[in-house]
């Protein structure tokens, strides 16, 4: 070994949160910034703050089928009688309401000038040319103002944002036919151990199938990334240098799963420190302490742990923020919901745990939270099992009954 290698081995763990703080400070946004029309922006994050520059509704609508009068109109007595003057369909321009009149109008119509509220349809009765209602409905009833979604001038998307459907169809409702986005975050992704092989591939004694390929690479989709994958790559330091290399030279960020302990195999983070820099590495978490960040040139990388569930749980713990950092998108810290457990955890450790868990209700209708029986970091079963973590401190024990920690999934896979 050499000397940097046993300085690391014999460095204290860092712990969660020093590493959630190291890692955020270190990365920021990467990419142009490209023009997309609207049917392709879904999940693509927005490079620049959108300000409206129309009022919608761009004048007053009605807001249901009725009749457009002026209140002023209404009769002392119980029933008012009023003519018709006109039909307003939806996308018609309006006349002017006559005086003492009534206007048949219709949801999403324009309301015409001099009228001041619109009466439901059901509380009318029709009469031949004219309406009757007993009905006294006040100033602006079932009119929406112009402006009342969005005033001229405001901003409506915020940069930073990743798109939904319901963002995208705002854009709409003010005319843009585009928007203008951070590009994909390109990511390479390889993999270590000469014990996997490929699903579909027989399965020789000593073998056991590639499951972080599927894992990270289905995170990174749903990330919204561009993946550049080279597969798997053997055991040695050679291979897993030439692969490092080439990666750094195609990506934004790598991400590789195994190789980043210390045993005689795991060639990753000696292949990070002849390349590049090796920045953090060996955290007080549970399960995934091995796990390593640093820097190549200009392109982060960061070596997951072997074990499936330890891949899963430092993905969501700390390449989520990495990867939303460098997205451009505005990353918070997942909020730590208290739920009362259902279990007992009756050993301590020294170091952060995060169980795999889910939210049930017990036969008091109560929201309790359960965890996965076995917390075995290669029960990558317990992961499609639970919706999120239960996070335990260092040196904590949990009674059944007592509150907890709980950390959705969702909070992190945004």
């Amino acid at each position: 070994m050499n000397t940097d290698m046993n300085r690391c081995d014999t460095s204290p763990l860092l712990g969660y949160q020093q590493a959630l703080e190291q890692l955020t400070r270190s990365v920021e946004a990467r990419g142009g910034m490209v023009n997309k029309p609207l049917l392709q922006a879904l999940g693509a994050v927005l490079a620049e703050s959108i300000e409206s520059q129309i009022d919608v509704p761009g004048c007053a609508m009605s807001a249901m089928d009725g009749y457009a009068i002026n209140t002023a109109d209404l009769a002392a007595q119980d029933t008012t009688t009023l003519p018709l003057s006109q039909r307003i369909a939806a996308g018609s321009v309006a006349e002017p309401l006559a005086p003492g009149t009534a206007a048949r109008i219709f949801t999403g119509a324009q309301v015409p000038s001099g009228a001041d509220a619109v009466i439901m349809q059901e509380q009318v009765q029709q009469l031949a040319g004219s309406i009757s209602f007993e009905s006294r409905p006040a100033n602006g009833d079932n009119i929406r103002p112009a402006g009342n979604d969005i005033r001229r001038g405001t901003t409506i998307l915020s940069k930073g944002c990743r798109l939904r459907a319901q963002d995208i169809g705002l854009a709409a409702s003010i005319g843009l036919q585009s928007l203008p986005l951070y590009a994909p975050l390109k990511v390479g992704i390889f993999f270590t151990g000469d014990e996997l092989v490929e699903p579909g591939e027989k399965l020789a004694p000593g073998k056991i199938y590639d499951s972080n390929r599927y894992t990270l690479y289905g995170l990174l989709e749903s990330m919204g990334c561009e993946i550049i994958d080279l597969g798997l790559v053997g055991d040695t330091l050679d291979a897993t240098r030439e692969a490092m290399s080439v990666a750094a030279t195609q990506a934004d960020l790598v991400v590789t799963t195994g190789g980043v302990s210390v045993g005689e195999e795991d060639h990753v983070r000696i292949a990070i420190e002849q390349l590049g820099e090796l920045r953090l590495w060996r955290l007080g978490i549970k399960p995934g302490k091995p796990l390593a960040y640093g820097q190549i040139d200009d392109t982060s990388f960061m070596g997951l742990p072997g074990n499936p569930v330890s891949v899963f749980a430092t993905f969501c713990l700390f390449v989520c923020p990495v990867i939303q950092i460098m997205q451009g998108r505005q990353w918070r810290k997942p909020i730590a919901l208290p739920v009362t457990a259902d279990f007992d955890w009756p050993k301590p450790d020294s170091r952060r745990e995060f169980l795999r868990a889910r939210l049930a209700t017990d036969a008091g209708q109560q929201t309790r939270v359960q965890i996965y029986p076995n917390q075995d970091s290669g029960v990558l079963t317990s992961t499609v099992w639970a919706d999120g973590f239960v996070e335990i401190a260092e040196n904590q024990t949990v009674r059944a009954g007592d509150s907890v920690n709980y950390l959705p999934f969702a909070q992190f896979l945004d």
